[in-house]
């Protein structure tokens, strides 16, 4: 799309720029002759468009727009005509054109007779024999290019030169051409009649896109061999002014300081220009049509028109005023002819940037702020300043210091980065008994320099006035910790120090009072008034609260203030050593041979007092039992250790405790006999004991070995005894399984048999009890896993003998011993005496009762003294009916 001078864009419009395309042409028409060039206007440049002819037959168009004859025809003398036809293969969009094609008028003999004017090109010679030598052309021989200017409105095929050969006397010769722009891409721009050599131009040329044309001309017989030596033609296409300037950016951008002097470099626009530089249609000129807006000057830029740099010319620029500035530049060729030249336009913007010529003010010339005594990190004040300069920038940013009235830097300015205010805050504690108001003379700047000439006004000093408020404080001891110096076993009751706090609030009428809180050892106490500290228990150095000889107790000071407070006071007591320990022996077992050869005990003591109350140590034995002098002999061997030896040559092995006398260095001395456990043993060559219980005797006393033999019989005991109960337990649980009905249970209804009465018919027996238990109560009625000890099981039994039903009396006893035989043959018998059912008479049995058996009866000389021989089972009838009055 072109661009008007006034900067608004034509309209572009798609399709043919021509209604109708106009060629003139020869009589005959060969095929595949060009005739012309067709032109379509494709604005987004992005269309796909395929050309048709409305007479496929005579005329075919290629992609370029280039029209050709499709066969050899005359053309008549009337004018042809056809149309070309152009459709976007995406939109099916369809656009059509006229071609009309017209002869040359006939050629007069006057016209034939003339000269034509078309310029003629002819072959040079090529090489030849002549008279036995060669001849050639002349070497500078050139043909000048042929000058063609652009966008030639036609009418095409435009006639541009003759190509002949002087041998075309004598010979029928074709022309052709070859070259970009003939045969070769962009091809058919160029053709050539092959009969005449007349060279043609089939549409207009754009020198923008190809500036020159290098072609070469052929000439050849009907046979197509070469009858000259190709020729090169160059066509220069002469540059019109068909383009407008185009700028590289339609927006161009710029900075300039503010209150920059005349003179200072902008920016650089730059256009360029399709037409030949080297021309007046390629050069350019640039000037400012506009600026806006027109402050403080409506020149305060200009433009070099040939470079197109941008400088200022006037001063006064002001970014508190003007941030930006909004140029039209205008670049215009033929050197700037308003006349002839085409222009455009473009815009630059120029941005005022920010300098730091404006200092920040104080919007007042006092601040006030207070603060509680001993607080940090507290705002104090707020210090508010204005700045014109652009802000969030170093020229807007504000510094704050202070200059004045703070000189042991309790005070700090930070500043605010969103608002750009001061914060005045407090780093170092305040104490208001020291100072009650501060003044001070803070100061504001920027994170740059000023820009010169500029000055600091008044505005950029204030000044803050800091009250300080009064506070309840807390009561602080003095010194602390305290330290005292005492000898330990100090009784009860001794005061030792006054251990007093401080109150910091001396314009506060306050009463402290003295609470203990912390005494490991409970030894003192302290007047909640006056803060005496008095003993309370004995001080003892040795105790485990003492570390290193010190002893520590803390107490707590508190005022009656609002709120109240308080502060703690710790009193290192240092206790000073007595000699109130005596020394004790180390180690207190060993163990030595029954020879004194090889064989020593190498003791020390042990006493908890220290230096001078500890060692040198004085080792002896006593003079009672006399046997320790006479079995043992002490050497001291330093202050520190002694060695114990056997003093006879043997002695039996076994523990003995040997008293052993020890006297410390103390001032008195302090004395102590310590027993020391020795365990006598058989040694080997090398002094060790072989005896089996040495590890026992070595490791363990007398007492632990009987409390360990006691603890293994007090465990045996329990062992044992929890196994009788376990019998019992299980005896319980097997009595509680035979406890069932009284009806059932037969022996419950077993009478004794050592009564003497008047037989069984004088008594009243259950002999119901005596029938099988399973003909009292069925199998099925009782559950499974309850059943007696004593029933008959479930599963087969051995067949014991039955009793025949009138059997003689004296076979009683061999089915009685062949039921015997049985039982104890039976498995399944219960494993203890219980009745045992032979056979179940039933009522009325011919059997009669046993009472018959009476020896005063009938039958008394019968002999049953063989029932003695039956068991216990059946003693009492033995008794009853054996031998003997009785």
């Amino acid at each position: 799309a072109s661009v008007e001078a006034s900067g608004e864009i034509a309209l572009c419009k798609t399709g043919f720029p021509e209604d109708v395309y106009s060629a003139v042409l020869s009589k005959d028409v060969h095929e595949g002759q060009p005739l012309l060039n067709v032109k379509f206007s494709n604005c987004n440049g992005k269309r796909k468009v395929q050309y048709e002819s409305s007479e496929p037959a005579d005329f075919k168009v290629d992609e370029d727009g280039m029209v050709y004859a499709v066969r050899s025809f005359p053309l008549s003398s009337e004018h042809a005509k056809f149309l070309i036809y152009a459709q976007d293969k995406e939109t099916q969009e369809k656009w059509q054109v006229a071609v009309k094609l017209s002869l040359k008028p006939a050629l007069t003999e006057e016209s034939v007779k003339e000269p034509p004017e078309v310029e003629e090109i002819v072959f040079p010679r090529q090489f030849s024999k002549h008279s036995g030598h060669l001849q050639r052309q002349k070497r500078d021989w050139v043909i000048p290019p042929i000058n063609l200017p652009e966008n030639s409105r036609g009418p095409f095929p435009q006639e541009l030169v003759r190509i002949r050969s002087d041998r075309d006397k004598n010979l029928s010769l074709r022309y052709s051409v070859t070259g970009p722009g003939a045969d070769q891409p962009p091809t058919g721009i160029f053709i050539i009649n092959p009969i005449s050599g007349q060279l043609s131009v089939t549409k207009p040329l754009d020198r923008e896109q190809i500036a020159r044309f290098h072609l070469r001309a052929h000439a050849v017989d009907i046979n197509g061999n070469q009858v000259e030596n190709p020729i090169d033609i160059v066509i220069n296409v002469i540059d019109m002014n068909d383009n407008r300037p185009e700028f590289l950016h339609q927006v161009w951008n710029g900075t300039v300081p503010e209150g920059s002097k005349p003179g200072t470099y902008v920016m650089t626009v730059t256009a360029i220009d399709a037409d030949d530089p080297n021309a007046l249609n390629g050069m350019l000129r640039y000037r400012i049509l506009s600026q806006a807006p027109s402050t403080p000057s409506p020149n305060m830029f200009t433009i070099n028109n040939e470079t197109g740099d941008i400088i200022t010319v006037a001063a006064g620029l002001d970014r508190e005023k003007v941030q930006q500035y909004t140029l039209i530049i205008q670049a215009t060729d033929m050197e700037g002819n308003p006349t002839y030249g085409l222009s455009n336009t473009a815009t630059a913007i120029i941005t005022v940037t920010d300098v730091n010529d404006n200092p920040p003010e104080f919007t007042a010339m006092t601040f006030y702020g207070e603060v509680p005594e001993n607080r940090v990190d507290v705002i104090v004040a707020n210090l508010t300043v204005t700045d014109k300069d652009q802000p969030h920038t170093p020229a807007w940013n504000a510094v704050y210091r202070i200059s004045g009235g703070d000189p042991t830097g309790r005070f700090a300015i930070q500043t605010d980065p969103n608002s750009n205010d001061g914060l005045v805050t407090v780093v170092k504690p305040i104490d208001f008994e020291t100072n009650r108001m501060f003044v001070l003379t803070v100061a504001a700047e920027n994170q740059v320099p000023l820009a010169k000439g500029i000055q600091h006004p008044p505005q950029s000093t204030a000044t803050v006035s800091v009250t300080v408020i009064d506070v309840n404080e807390n009561p602080y001891f003095a010194p602390n910790p305290k330290i005292i110096r005492q000898e330990e076993g100090l009784h009860a009751g001794t005061m030792l120090t006054t251990f007093t706090a401080q109150d910091p609030d001396r314009y506060m009428q306050q009463n402290i009072r003295y609470t203990k809180l912390s005494d490991p050892a409970n030894w003192l106490k302290i007047d909640p008034v006056n803060g005496q500290i008095t003993t309370i228990a004995v001080l003892d150095r040795e105790s485990p609260n003492v570390k290193n000889n010190i002893y520590n107790a803390t107490f707590l000071a508190s005022d009656n203030g609002i709120p109240p407070m308080s502060g703690t006071g710790t009193l290192q007591i240092y206790l000073l050593d007595i000699n109130d320990n005596a020394p004790q022996v180390l180690p207190q077992e060993a163990e030595t041979c029954e020879t004194p050869d090889p064989n020593s005990i190498n003791i020390t003591a042990l006493d908890y007092d220290i230096d001078p109350n500890a060692g040198p140590f004085a080792f002896d034995l006593p003079l009672s039992p006399v046997t320790i002098k006479r079995n043992w002999t002490i050497t001291r061997l330093n202050g520190d250790f002694a060695q114990l030896n056997l003093k006879i040559k043997f002695l039996e092995a076994g523990i003995y405790e040997v008293p052993i006398i020890i006297t410390d260095s103390g001032n008195p001395p302090k004395s102590n006999i310590s027993i020391l456990r020795v365990k006598v043993c058989q040694c080997d060559s090398n002094g060790d004991c072989t005896d089996v219980d040495r590890i026992v005797g070595a490791g363990l006393g007398t007492g632990a070995i009987i409390a360990i033999l006691l603890c293994i019989i007090i465990l045996l005991i329990l062992v044992l005894m929890f196994v009788v109960w376990m019998k019992r337990r299980d005896k319980e649980r097997q009595a509680k399984q035979l406890l069932i009905d009284p009806e059932d249970d037969v022996r419950d209804n077993i009478l004794k048999y050592d009564e003497e009465g008047g037989g069984e018919e004088d008594q009243d027996y259950d002999l119901s009890q005596l029938q099988q238990p399973d003909t009292v109560e069925p199998d099925a009625i009782k559950p499974v896993g309850i059943r007696r000890m004593d029933e008959r099981p479930i599963h087969a039994e051995p067949q014991y003998p039955v009793r025949s039903a009138a059997p003689h009396p004296g076979d009683i006893g061999d089915f009685i011993n062949e039921g015997l035989k049985a039982a104890d043959n039976d498995p399944t018998a219960p494993p203890y005496d219980s009745l045992l059912v032979f056979d179940y008479e039933g009522s009325g049995s011919t059997a009669g009762s046993l009472s018959s058996l009476n020896s005063s009866s009938s039958g008394g000389e019968q002999d049953y003294d063989y029932l003695n021989d039956w068991g216990p089972r059946f003693k009492k009838l033995a008794d009853m009916y054996g031998g003997g009055d009785d």
